[in-house]
């Protein structure tokens, strides 16, 4: 049975459909079957990264009028379910999980894109996730905002993974990973340092993973994407080699694989 993994963030710009499609790349790197699901109907970014028009999307399967395994699309590492830029009619987002129920055993992980907003549609990503994983910039709107996630999430009982520290810049004007931790009481489980390759690979309709796979923030999407799953991801290189200490996003993936997978 595979797992179903929300990725959330109340505020636009964060980084969160990018993060979605590079965990799905890395994923299956690493041997496994992911689904990619955009669940995030009034305003859908995830088939436009990867320059997927197809039909029918989770519109159609929605409104009954296609079947859930119709509107799977595959792409070169991974599948996906794609959402609707122009659809109009009244849809219910809650039926989402009972939508993509029967697609758990044919998957080792479904990654599923939110809304970017508090709405029903955020809802139904959560209540179809088995946990949630929380996107944030190193700012305090972005932060407010991961805390309304983490909040909401908390209030009905859905499991809050951990964190996603994306654009870090590594400067003084960024908050720091302390900070952010103590605010939300979540741990952070990747940073990802700010890289003009993400929109180098969007502009190429790529996977970060794909594109510089071996860049610096690649690195930490695979390392995150290894624990998610149980695979240890254990990069080569000089700069591996010469580590002397972890840092805290490691020790939080330790503890979490530690944690889950024993």
């Amino acid at each position: 049975m595979g797992k179903t993994i929300g990725v959330m963030s109340l505020k636009g710009g964060v980084g969160k459909t990018s993060s979605v499609v590079a965990l799905g790349d890395a994923i299956s790197e690493l041997g496994k079957k992911a689904l990619l699901i955009d669940g995030n109907l009034s305003a859908p970014n995830l088939g436009l990264h990867l320059n997927l028009l197809g039909f029918p999307t989770l519109h159609h399967v929605l409104a009954r009028r296609a079947n859930i395994r119709d509107s799977i699309h595959k792409m070169e590492n991974f599948d996906i379910i794609p959402s609707s830029i122009l659809y109009s009619s009244k849809l219910n987002p809650l039926e989402l999980r009972d939508r993509i129920s029967p697609l758990k055993k044919r998957y080792d992980a479904i990654i599923i894109d939110s809304s970017p907003a508090l709405n029903e549609e955020t809802l139904a990503v959560m209540l179809a996730s088995d946990g949630v994983i929380v996107v944030t910039t190193p700012d305090i709107p972005s932060l407010s905002m991961a805390m309304k996630a983490v909040r909401m999430a908390r209030q009905r009982d859905i499991l809050v993974i951990g964190l996603i520290l994306n654009k870090v810049h590594d400067k003084y004007f960024d908050l720091s990973i302390e900070e952010i931790e103590d605010t939300l009481g979540v741990p952070v489980l990747a940073v990802i340092p700010y890289d003009t390759d993400i929109q180098k690979s969007l502009y190429e309709f790529m996977p970060l993973t794909q594109y510089n796979p071996n860049s610096n923030a690649s690195t930490e999407y695979k390392k995150l994407a290894g624990v998610l799953i149980g695979e240890k991801y254990r990069p080569s290189g000089f700069r591996e080699f010469f580590k002397t200490s972890p840092k805290k996003e490691e020790i939080n993936r330790e503890i979490y694989y530690h944690r889950v997978f024993g």
